[in-house]
């Protein structure tokens, strides 16, 4: 018989309790497992089926096409084309030092764009791919193709490409796009602008009808693999696209006017309708072609845009600021006339020139044009005529009659970049420049030199406000703007401003138009010979007119005693050719502003222009051209 001694109970029973604990610890633990395998399997089923859907399935926006712009007849003049790009998508930049190192090698990108594509990886969501290059020629499809085991995430995609097929022509109009930058976004949350391939307005009408013709984005679900591939499309949702515009511009005319002025280094011309306020043309010269940044402008080309003295970028016509010069006596008449400091009879002596203390103020006529009225200064640009004018009116009212007539602010025209120029007054003078204004100064002011400079556009809006009589109409560029295949009535024609009044005494204003007819048409005119064409034949329409010449430097007493002509002057240091005109003189529609940089004298340079110009636009009527609403919507 066994015995057991006392101490083998002890260790039974310590067995089994140990044996009960970690039994209870694993019931425990597999019930824990069951129970987090019975919450993943059934209870967070469709949550877990989500994120296995987000990581197989992704949304993508679909970049809407652009509106595109045509001119008033309906010609092209912002379109889209098709183009093959290279794209690359990757989840949140993971692996993308390699693979761009790998793209580089296949179609040399250079270190600009291989910064902004790790910036565009890393800051992606839901692998939203990022453009590696546009434009791809077949060479370069074929190399990434070929490639294509060794490239995961790089798919060829077939996008549009803005293409501006007038080129320099309309490059200060229409603008041009280019990529989004952080000043783009600000106060815009819209999600398209999120997309590497999205271009934005920069310049011109592009930039001032963006909203409009961006439009809205349309959204694709696609099926990925393990690298980002996609495997199939699931379903996509289109966009919405742009509205297109039409604008005021003249095709036609426009090319007319660029080819008049080309022949000198830098100007520029606006046409304006004085009725309607519509821009029909507007050049500026030299220009740029819009095409190079749609498609991606390299550093060389920019540097030497830049560096171009001309300002190829520059739009003068809105941004360009000169002296007015004798195109700016007509302000002076007026606010003279209204004030009641002159009338239509007051006459005023010219000897050539009138003294202020110790200084000499001249008149363009060495000689002086003797006495004068208001009507025949403005007829011979009598500059001592308008000293004393512009004394007996003074500063204040005279900068209030610019201002009226749209001197010194930005107009309604839309453009971005367009400049306010300068109307001076007594408390510009004192905040800018630290010195009272001085009886000098306004003798300055009333031929429009000095502390005074206005743009192109201007003194296109004065004389269309001078010729419609004296009603406050605003440039306008756009004639309207509607959906892709929505056809729009055209505007019926208008004979009449439907602008408000700015109430000069129309006695006044007469006079003033009567000044500007006689520039051109009567025997003391500063531009008579304009009255015939450049063959020499009499025109068969009547116009006014007003020549100037703004100085660029002062001419010193030394340079008068020793007759310097300007042609003897290095190109930057002549006076800027500029002239006014509108028409036809019994019944205006139409007025022109002309300024030739350096041109030296306004009824030789910059009047020829004008008159062709203005005569040329009388003959096509733009006016009365509807196709164009008619070649839109047909689109």
């Amino acid at each position: 018989m066994k015995h057991f001694r006392k101490g083998d109970g002890e260790r039974s029973g310590l067995f089994t309790r140990r044996a009960l604990v970690l039994g209870g610890a694993q019931a425990a633990l597999l019930t824990a497992l069951a129970g987090r395998l019975y919450q993943l399997q059934v209870v967070e089923t469709e949550r877990f089926a989500s994120l296995a859907d987000d990581n197989r399935i992704n949304l993508r926006l679909l970049p809407p096409s652009r509106g595109l712009i045509f001119d008033r007849s309906g010609h092209p003049l912002a379109v889209n084309r098709n183009n093959f790009r290279a794209m690359v998508a990757s989840d949140r930049g993971r692996g993308a030092d390699i693979l761009i190192e790998r793209l580089d090698q296949i179609l040399t990108l250079g270190e600009a764009d291989k910064i902004r594509l790790l910036r565009e990886l890393r800051r992606s969501r839901n692998s939203q791919p990022a453009v590696v290059r546009e434009n791809l020629g077949w060479e370069e499809v074929a190399r990434l193709e070929f490639n294509a085991p060794d490239l995961p995430g790089v798919f060829i995609d077939l996008g549009q490409s803005r293409d501006y097929p007038e080129g320099e022509l309309m490059s200060h109009i229409v603008g041009y796009t280019g990529r989004v930058s952080d000043e783009d976004l600000a106060g815009r949350d819209d999600p398209v602008l999120s997309l590497p391939t999205i271009r934005f307005g920069k310049k011109g009408m592009e930039r001032a009808l963006e909203d409009d013709l961006r439009g809205r984005a349309g959204v694709v679900q696609v099926e990925v693999n393990a690298v980002g591939r996609v495997v199939r499309e699931l379903d996509r949702t289109e966009g919405q696209p742009g509205a297109n515009a039409l604008l005021t511009i003249d095709l036609d005319l426009q090319r007319f006017v660029a080819e008049k002025v080309k022949e000198h280094q830098s100007g520029s011309v606006v046409v304006m309708d004085v009725i309607t306020g519509d821009v029909l043309a507007m050049v500026s010269t030299p220009g740029f072609d819009p095409s190079t940044f749609a498609r991606g402008i390299t550093q060389s080309e920019w540097r030497e845009l830049l560096d171009n003295p001309e300002r190829p970028l520059h739009n003068k016509a809105i941004a360009g600021v000169y002296p007015p010069g004798s195109t700016y006596k007509m302000v002076t008449a007026l606010a003279a006339l209204e004030a009641k400091v002159i009338d239509p009879w007051t006459r005023l002596p010219c000897p050539g020139y009138l003294e202020l203390g110790n200084i000499k103020f001249h008149c363009w006529l060495k000689g002086g044009h003797g006495s004068t009225n208001v009507t025949e200064a403005i007829a011979c640009s009598c500059d001592c005529f308008f000293y004393e004018a512009s004394r007996r009116t003074g500063v204040d009212r005279m900068a209030d009659m610019a201002n009226r007539l749209g001197f010194g602010k930005v107009s309604e025209l839309g453009l971005p970049g367009e400049s306010s120029a300068n109307q001076p007054t007594r408390a510009w003078k004192q905040e800018k420049v630290g010195k009272p204004w001085q009886p000098g100064d306004s003798f300055n002011l009333g031929i429009g030199q000095g502390f005074m400079t206005a743009t192109p556009l201007q003194l296109a809006i004065m004389t269309a406000r001078i010729a419609n009589g004296g009603y406050e109409v605003q440039p306008n560029l756009l004639l309207a703007k509607t959906a892709p295949r929505e056809e729009l009535a055209p505007p019926a024609p208008r004979d009449k401003p439907t602008a408000p009044s700015l109430r000069f005494n129309p006695q006044h204003l007469q006079i003033v138009r009567q000044g500007m007819v006689d520039v051109v048409n009567s025997s003391i005119g500063t531009a008579g010979a304009l009255r015939r064409d450049a063959s020499g034949k009499l025109l068969d329409f009547t116009f006014a007119g007003k020549t100037g010449t703004a100085q660029v430097k002062r001419i010193t007493e030394r340079e008068r005693e020793l007759g310097i002509t300007q042609a003897q002057l290095p190109w930057h240091l002549r006076h800027h050719a500029l002239f006014v005109c509108f028409g036809p003189a019994e019944k205006p529609r139409y007025a022109c502003a002309v300024i030739i940089e350096h041109g030296m004298a306004g009824g030789a340079t910059a009047g020829p222009i004008g008159r062709d110009v203005l005569a040329e636009t009388i003959k096509r009527d733009p006016s009365r051209r509807t196709d164009g609403f008619k070649k839109m919507a047909s689109r």
